[in-house]
């Protein structure tokens, strides 16, 4: 981002996105609320650290099961209907469990299983809300645009528990939970008066749930970026999920706290996110993102150290706002770094993989941390987890964070002279795909190394085998062969292509023979 990029303010300017991130703003409060309720809910009728985890892991883990299909869904079918559908049965679950613990009739069974059923649609709604965001600001005010997210998001973490605390002590759960419709019937409210954009048409056929998840998984795995991107986050939410699991026992054993001093703990992570989203744009300017991240993970493992050996409530309260600081420092450094490293096509699947990287990481952390306070202790797991966020910092050099540079996300388009005399059923294949090159015997070594860099993008859109050969016969003929499983992948696979990979290939065109040009043959499997 350079010192010229749009503020906040003016991203703000933007109706559509100003609406969605307000609704947005009231839906995270209530999330928030619900979220406090049931942790603070289940530490007063069980006493267990390993169960009030678990309401963290019952939170957190629909995203890790669902997230990704959800992404599918998302970049390739209606948005608004994804999003009214996962709104209409997150306010269901809420109502029900209003009803039910206001009438006293429901235990912590009952309790995780309906958190979880709300997960479950906050899970679904997550990438087309997502994906609509980014569609409502040009690409040079989109990590403005999820700054603006970020602080929304944590600013709800501020003032959610705060306000669940004080409605918690003085109507119980059933009336928090009661209180969260309001942030689901708000949203749902909004995306009606500014759905998301609809998809493009294409020509290509759609691509089916499974193959879809598999076409994320396989760009994941063959960008090195966006791999990086998702190692890091998984591994920082591993690591600091200890503290946001273990919070309600820190306020009830160490501090002596109620529900509204436990909700005032909540509150203080959230508003050090938000004092610190104000300024994370400069910051990242000026110091870069391995700096933010680094610097992040360091607050984040002292805060955790402090707040395992604190009795001082003030002591805890300001450490906390530095957690949540950092915290949000590093989580809306990743989510902007994958959004700008992938191109439309599989931006929505992207953010499911960040998001289930994050809170899927988070969930299974939040069991473990858990499970490890009842055995140890309190305060030697939360040593642990410090050790353990310290080593992340070491994943830097492996796996080095970066923006997408924008010719890696503009796509070309399809060309449509495929040579083909009968184009095949779109599910026919396996499709074999060689492209012959005539190369100069001189330029044959700095060829290869050239044509070498092509093997991530071919099996990153879709390709499932991919090799260059040496033609017996005539050395100075290479031939670079892919496989595709289908002919309606290969389609796809052509779609995606990027002006980072055009220029791949154009790279290619001065080791070639004078007056030649690459020749590109399809090969249908018949049996």
């Amino acid at each position: 981002m350079s010192a010229g990029s749009p503020s906040i303010r003016a991203t703000l300017r933007h109706l559509p996105f100003r609406a969605l991130v307000s609704a947005g703003l009231l839906y995270f409060i209530g999330n928030a609320m619900q979220a406090m309720a049931a942790a603070w809910l289940m530490v007063e009728v069980s006493g267990s650290s390993f169960l009030a985890a678990l309401v963290q892991t019952a939170v957190f883990l629909p995203m890790f099961l669902l997230v990704l299909p959800a992404g599918v869904l998302a970049d390739t079918h209606d948005r608004r209907r994804l999003m009214m559908s996962a709104l209409a049965v997150q306010a269901g679950v809420l109502v029900l469990m209003a009803l039910l613990f206001l009438l006293g009739g429901a235990g912590p069974g009952v309790l995780l299983v309906l958190t979880f059923a709300a997960g479950c649609a906050a899970a679904m709604l997550s990438p087309p809300w997502n994906s609509a965001i980014v569609d409502t600001v040009p690409r040079d005010e989109l990590p403005q645009a999820i700054t603006v997210v970020s602080i929304s998001y944590n600013g709800a973490r501020a003032v959610g528990p705060a306000l669940a605390g004080v409605v918690y002590a003085f109507g119980g759960a059933g009336t928090v939970f009661a209180a969260s419709v309001l942030g689901v019937v708000a949203l749902a409210l909004a995306v009606r008066a500014h759905p998301p954009r609809p998809h493009p048409p294409s020509r290509l056929p759609a691509e089916r749930l499974w193959g879809g998840m598999l076409s994320a998984l396989r760009f994941a795995r063959h960008s090195e970026t966006l791999l990086a991107q998702l190692v890091r986050v998984g591994a920082y939410s591993a690591a600091g999920s200890a503290l946001w699991a273990l919070l309600p026992v820190i306020g009830q054993r160490q501090l002596g706290l109620g529900s509204a001093g436990f909700g005032l703990l909540m509150g203080c992570l959230g508003t050090g996110a938000v004092l610190i989203g104000l300024q994370i744009g400069r910051l990242r300017t000026r110091f870069g993102l391995e700096a933010i991240v680094g610097a992040g993970g360091v607050v984040f493992a002292i805060a955790m150290a402090v707040s395992a050996l604190s009795h001082s409530r003030p002591l805890t309260y300001g450490v906390l706002m530095a957690a949540g600081a950092s915290w949000m420092a590093v989580m809306s450094t990743y989510n902007t770094a994958t959004q700008t490293s992938v191109p439309p096509w599989v931006r929505a699947r992207a953010t499911s993989l960040h998001t289930l990287a994050a809170l899927g990481a988070f969930a299974l952390g939040s069991a473990f941390w858990g499970a490890l306070s009842d055995l140890i202790g309190l305060a030697p797991a939360l040593g642990v987890a410090t050790a353990a966020m310290l080593a992340v910092l070491g994943l830097a050099r492996p796996f080095p964070l970066r923006m997408g540079a924008l010719p890696e996300v503009t796509q070309v388009g399809i060309a449509e002279n495929l040579l083909v005399a009968h184009e095949p059923d779109p599910e026919a294949g396996p499709v074999a795909v060689e492209i012959r090159y005539p190369v100069r015997p001189e330029a044959a070594e700095t060829f290869l190394d050239d044509v070498t860099a092509l093997r991530g993008p071919r099996k990153r859109d879709g390709a499932t085998f991919w090799r260059v050969y040496r033609d017996l016969s005539d050395p100075a003929l290479f031939v670079e062969r892919f496989i595709v499983a289908s002919w309606a992948d290969y389609l796809h696979q052509r779609a995606r292509a990027t002006l980072a990979d055009q220029a791949l290939e154009a790279a290619l065109l001065p080791h070639l023979q004078p007056g030649a040009a690459p020749q590109l043959s399809h090969f249908i499997a018949e049996r």
